[in-house]
């Protein structure tokens, strides 16, 4: 079973000023001629701002005006081909792509702002091969329109059936086309917010060398005129140490209402365990003109916890080095003083061994007195000092 596919295929030009009046005219575009042989085959068209006598350089529609207020203009669409080309002309409203793209509504949908506005003499056109179509068109201000700005576009399409590799009937709408950019007078108020901000830290395995901190928002236009902008990201540990700042990408162009995605990196944040990060967005002006009255910065702040998990393992491990090292080192000094004392000790044991043994060398009597009964002093006395007992002897009186 085939289906249909529709594919919309859009390229927009610029924007521009007014101009003025009637009917449609084929004319040879500027600097006319046949096309290459080569390029006969291919269907090429072009959109542009125009005025009754062709294109005046300008590169999109640009007005400004009162609610209200109505005007005329032209839009040229040019046919490059070397054949006759039949194109669908309409006009619809803008739209902020989340990527940050201009891009227009699809076409089966009805538009309600500015495209609603525009009435083309001609919705569908059939142009010669080289030749342009001037087609005149007014835009009327509804009277309770909004002040401020209103996008959208002018859009040229061919719609092309292809099949794809399953088979089925793929219909590709190719749009090309203009943008208009209507500002309406009134208050002005240009403001940017932030939304859905989320921020994530992702540590490093170095312990040196710091992690990095991801703030991503969604950023929209709540003020009514398109706005372009600058975000910033700031992380801030305890006690306000400064951990890091950035500043994103520029904006791109954001209409009213509309809203883009925005991404922020820090590099080389320390870990500091809670880091404060807080991400701002300033407000430019997306045409280039000063901003009256001046927009001031939308920021938010998240809280994220930054453990330094290879830090805390360093200092772990440079701890147990040094607990091992004192502790080795107090074991070998209690070791060296119980050798120290036991050598003492022992030194001790053989001094009073070798005072005892001389003590005892020198008050012993030598064994020759001992064995004659005498005593080594001179006048026969004992070393006690008393003389020797007297020896009694029996016989007879002389």
């Amino acid at each position: 079973m085939r289906s249909l596919l529709t594919v919309p295929a859009l390229v927009l030009l610029g924007i521009a000023p007014p101009a003025a009046v009637p009917g449609p005219v084929p004319t040879p575009p500027p600097g006319g001629g046949a096309p290459a042989a080569a390029e006969s085959a291919a269907v090429t068209w072009g959109v542009s701002p125009s005025s009754p006598k062709g294109p005046n350089g300008r590169a999109r529609f640009a007005y400004k005006l009162d609610p209200g207020a109505r005007l005329t203009d032209y839009v040229a669409v040019t046919n490059h081909s070397a054949r006759p080309v039949t194109l669908r002309v309409y006009a619809s409203d803008a739209v902020t792509t989340p990527q940050g793209g201009f891009d227009l509504l699809p076409a089966a949908q009805q538009p309600v702002d500015v495209g609603s506005w525009v009435s083309l003499t001609a919705r569908t056109l059939t142009i010669p091969s080289s030749s342009r179509v001037d087609l005149p068109f007014t835009v009327t201000v509804p009277s309770n329109a909004t002040p401020g700005d209103h996008a959208g576009g002018i859009v040229a399409s061919l719609t092309s059936t292809t099949t794809d590799a399953r088979g089925n009937q793929v219909a590709v709408d190719h749009r090309v086309g203009t943008r208009i950019y209507l500002r309406v007078t009134g208050e002005l108020r240009p403001a940017l917010a932030l939304e859905d901000v989320r921020v994530h830290h992702r540590g490093s395995l170095h312990p040196f060398a710091g992690g990095e901190v991801t703030a991503t928002a969604t950023v929209r236009n709540t003020g009514n005129i398109r706005l372009a902008g600058r975000t910033t990201a700031r992380a801030a540990g305890p006690l306000g140490l400064n951990a890091g700042a950035a500043s994103g990408e520029a904006l791109p162009e954001i209409l009213p209402g509309h809203a883009v995605r925005a991404t922020i990196r820090l590099s080389r944040v320390p870990p500091l365990f809670q880091l404060t990060v807080t991400t701002a967005v300033t407000p430019t002006a997306a045409d280039g003109q000063a901003l009256d009255p001046p927009p001031g910065t939308a920021s938010h702040a998240v809280t994220v916890w930054a453990v330094p998990w290879p830090q805390l393992l360093l200092l772990v491990l440079v701890a147990g080095a040094i607990c091992a090292f004192v502790t080795i080192r107090r074991r070998r000094r209690r070791r060296a003083a119980r050798d120290l004392e036991q050598a003492l000790a022992a030194a001790r044991e053989q001094g009073r061994a070798e005072a005892a043994t001389t003590t005892a060398s020198s008050t012993a009597p030598p064994r020759d007195a001992t064995a004659t009964g005498a005593w080594p002093h001179g006048n026969g006395q004992s070393p006690g000092g008393a003389p020797p007992a007297p020896t009694s002897t029996r016989g007879s009186k002389a």
